[in-house]
């Protein structure tokens, strides 16, 4: 029996029988959820690559994975190992989780001999090969295939070009692979596509036919094919002979043949009008081409599995983990070595790991309980706050905060990073915007930078100088006769900066940093924070007062901060630092859309200080004093350094606020710095200092910082519960006060907008570390950053999505970050909770198929674990 597709079946045909009446977009719509939209490197975005699939459990999108394109998602054996050596997991939950399973699934059998044999079986020994490939034991399986249950012969539809031979199904994807580049190409090739103004599939079908690298009888046979791409995939799936049925399953196969290119490809359709279809024109592409490379041999036969084969595993299990020897399997009655066989299937290899994976989770659970739950108040302090800062939710801010509250009379907040502006930025004499909110979320406002005329002219003069400049280079270096010069004109140069990065990194970064900033000369610039009516733009420019006041008023909710408002009150955006990295923007803010909080804090602070915007607050309850300032500074992480970007004229008590915030950063500079240096490896540096800096200005450096590796939860409810709680930087927080929130409706935006984006984080660490072929991006020394857009292994390979090893891994044999899904702490009472789950099905799901974990803590300190276990 031939399974259904995992994913829920639309009726997208009218009849069994005709393709022509099958309505081709739902078609291409359905099948899209098996992959994820990929966002080009420039704006990395975290993303979820089971997005589409969150309607199944967990183990269930695995299985499909595994058994489909042998993929497994869920960790190695050697990881839960090295887990358990370390004490992250708690032998005693591992049993108590075994205990549950056996209780929930009746093993028809003694359960003596079943919990002895899931007790061998959860050590994750490999069964030996030799036993496998045993004469006696492939005997046993024959003698006993009329045991194989029905429903054990779960198959997934596969490409055909699959069963015409491996060589036929790479050159399938190298084909697809090489269109997709010549389309996609955005800014690293001299000659564009031909055609490409009329879209992919009409410039494919118009120089496909003259392709020296197809054979001339593969060229014929695409003669008169259909100049419509709808047209096209219709004849293509006629042609290869998929049924109705199986058509959303069949172009699944192909979404998951190339997820990244796929992934591309379905990003561009969903941000551009243009390109609506262009997923579409892919998919016809593709089968086009597989019908061409295939037609040959059709009809191809699938080979059918033979069902003693799919014994032969079981009853090697018996054998290994049941102490059994064949001749006591043959002494078993028919119904008992049906139950043993049964069980062997049910506690197979994955199943046992998933268990491994709950016991990891549970007792990560446990630590966060422990330091959270139960907390007593915090102790008054006779020293009155002098400053609140609001950081981003990032775990990289985590330590950052901790040191800082030790170090002085401050409090700190978390709050999504782009502060709940949403706007597109626009810097300096810059003529591209960049979308600085969640890539979930689309702006509505645009806000610039400007500067006064005379200054701003000949910043734009310099940048427009240096930018010739770098056109020119580019030029020269893809011109056949001009690239051969090129050597000779920029060799002197350019082998003082190679000596000069590659010996003194650090004062080489410094130095050339600063000779860009004197050259440039940029002068200091303003927000264009008015409301500018141009009837052309798509979204306006800058606010009206009212927005203005809504924005404010909606950002210091979500932080918490409407009352007992400091002297000063900083609003901290984040960034990192890096040379020669493509994965910059992967270390920049998520909620930003892959760039610095920089100016969503400056855009911020600037409105909270405006009069207008204090007067219009005070009538919704939140009096801001008038000696109290905000100012704006960035969070570097890979210095650990806050650097100050906006500080207006500040009252005598905000001075003395700043000062003290001033006098303290060194320190907690440095304990941040070491702390997190010394999760580097090959730690022991003589000036720890240096060596961060160093970090960010080598152009070799692979691993700048960890980034957001080892993130495992993340808490929603007020700094009581985590003060001075060393949460090893593992920890999205966000302030939230219940009391705060009576309709919940701050605790549904948190959820749906920063929990979102915590859990794509999440799962893209996750994916990279258990399935780095699949869904990382391999070793950034052998990486080729491909068409301006994203990055490849070597030059026909997919485009990678994930992230590469050196953001998860130690070393080549152990990771570093540790694959759990993302654990979401809510301080609220259990009614809120109930509330949430009723209103937002969506993270009800998340919840029920065990895409996230949740509990909660009441105000009576209680936790409770709203995962049930299964």
């Amino acid at each position: 029996m031939k399974a259904a597709s995992t994913l829920s079946k639309q009726l997208i045909f009218k009849s069994e029988h005709q393709a022509d009446d099958l309505n081709i977009d739902e078609l291409v719509q359905a099948a899209a959820r098996v992959i994820a939209p990929l966002w080009p490197i420039e704006t990395f975005a975290a993303r979820h690559p089971w997005m589409g699939l969150e309607e199944q459990t967990f183990e269930q999108t695995a299985r499909r994975l595994k058994q489909q394109l042998h993929v497994d998602i869920y960790p190695k054996p050697s990881i839960f190992r090295s887990a358990k050596q370390r004490g992250e997991i708690d032998e005693a939950i591992l049993e108590k989780k075994l205990l549950h399973w056996l209780d929930s699934h009746p093993p028809g059998m003694q359960r003596e001999t079943a919990e002895a044999f899931c007790k061998a079986a959860l050590k994750l020994d490999e069964i030996p090969e030799k036993l496998m490939s045993s004469p006696h034991v492939k005997k046993l399986a024959k003698q006993g295939s009329s045991g194989v249950n029905a429903d054990w012969e779960t198959s997934f539809i596969k490409p055909l070009s699959v069963f015409a031979g491996q060589k036929t199904a790479h050159l399938l994807d190298h084909q697809v692979i090489k269109w997709s580049k010549l389309y996609l190409d955005e800014s690293q090739s001299a000659w564009r596509l031909p055609h490409r103004e009329k879209g992919f599939y009409s410039a494919w079908r118009q120089l496909v036919e003259h392709d020296p690298a197809l054979s001339r009888a593969e060229r014929q046979r695409l003669n008169g094919w259909p100049e419509e791409p709808k047209d096209a995939l219709k004849r293509s799936l006629a042609a290869l002979d998929i049924s109705n049925g199986d058509m959303q399953d069949y172009l699944e196969a192909h979404l998951l043949s190339l997820p990244g290119w796929a992934g591309m490809m379905l990003w561009r359709s969903q941000h551009s009008r243009e390109e609506e279809g262009l997923l579409l024109e892919y998919l016809a592409i593709r089968l086009s081409m597989e019908w061409m490379l295939v037609e040959p041999y059709l009809p191809l036969s699938k080979p059918e599995p033979e069902k003693e084969m799919q014994l032969v595993p079981l009853i090697a299990a018996w054998l290994h983990w049941g102490g059994l020897t064949p001749d006591a399997w043959l002494k078993l009655s028919p119904a008992e070595q049906k139950a043993r066989l049964t069980l062997a299937h049910r506690f197979d290899g994955m199943t046992c790991r998933r268990l491994w994976l709950e016991a990891w989770e549970e007792t990560y659970a446990a630590e966060i309980k422990k330091l959270t739950a139960d907390k007593p108040a915090a102790a008054e302090t006779s020293e009155p706050v002098l400053a609140q800062l609001a950081f981003c939710i990032d775990v990289r801010s985590e330590p950052f905060r901790r040191a800082l509250e030790k170090s002085g009379p401050f409090e700190t907040y978390g709050t999504a990073g782009f502060f709940n502006l949403a706007i597109e930025t626009c810097e300096l004499g810059s003529q591209h915007s960049h979308s600085s909110l969640p890539v979930i979320l689309k702006p509505q406002h645009r806000v610039k930078e400007t500067a006064e005329e005379s200054s701003f002219k000949t910043f734009q003069e310099h940048k427009k100088a240096a930018a010739s400049l770098s056109s020119a280079f580019k030029k020269m270096k893809q011109n056949l006769l001009a690239g051969l010069l090129l050597p000779e004109v920029s060799g002197p140069w350019l082998s003082l900066q190679m000596t000069a990065r590659s010996l003194a990194p650090r004062k080489a970064g410094e130095a050339f940093r600063k000779a860009r900033k004197a050259w440039l000369k940029k002068p200091q610039a303003k927000l264009s924070l008015d409301r500018i009516e141009t009837p052309e733009a798509d979204i306006p420019v800058g606010f009206t007062e009212e927005e203005k006041a809504a924005y404010a008023r909606q950002a210091l909710q979500m932080m918490g901060i409407t009352d007992r408002f400091a002297p000063l009150v900083v609003i901290c955006g984040h960034g990192s630092r890096s040379t020669n990295n493509p994965y910059a923007s992967a270390l920049d803010c998520g909620a930003c859309g892959g760039a610095s909080g920089a100016f969503n804090a400056r855009v911020l602070a600037a409105i909270c200080n405006l009069p207008s915007v204090r007067r219009r607050l005070r009538s919704d309850g939140i009096f801001i004093p008038d000696d109290t300032v905000f100012t704006a500074a960035e969070h570097i992480t890979t210095l650990d350094e806050l650097h100050w970007l906006y500080v207006p004229e500040l009252s005598e008590k905000a001075q003395k606020a700043f000062d003290r915030i001033q006098s303290a950063l060194p320190d907690v500079s440095r304990t941040v710095g070491g702390e997190r240096l010394a999760e580097l490896p090959q730690f022991g540096y003589k000036n720890p200092r240096n060596e961060i800096e160093r970090f960010a200005e080598d152009w070799s450096e692979i691993r700048p910082e960890w980034g957001l590796a080892r993130n495992a939860s993340f808490i929603i409810g007020t700094r009581r519960l985590t003060r001075g709680a060393n949460l090893e930087g593992r920890a999205f927080l966000h302030s939230y006060d219940w009391r705060n929130d009576i309709d919940g409706s701050i605790l549904s935006g948190i959820i749906s907008g920063p929990g979102t984006v915590a859990q794509w984080i999440n799962l893209q660490y996750y994916a990279s570390t258990v399935a780095p072929h699949y869904y990382g991006s391999g070793n950034k020394a052998t990486q080729t950053v491909t068409s301006g857009l994203g990055v490849m292994q070597g030059n026909a390979s997919d485009l990678l999505t994930g992230l590469p090893w050196q953001s998860v891994m130690l070393s080549d044999q152990e990771i570093y970050h540790a694959p759990l899904r993302l654990l979401i702490v809510i301080e609220a009472p259990r009614e809120h909770i109930e509330r949430l789950l009723e209103q937002d099905q969506s993270f009800r799901q998340k919840v029920e198929n065990d895409w996230i974990l949740l509990a909660s803590i009441d105000p009576h300190g209680n936790w409770e674990n709203w995962t049930k276990t299964k």
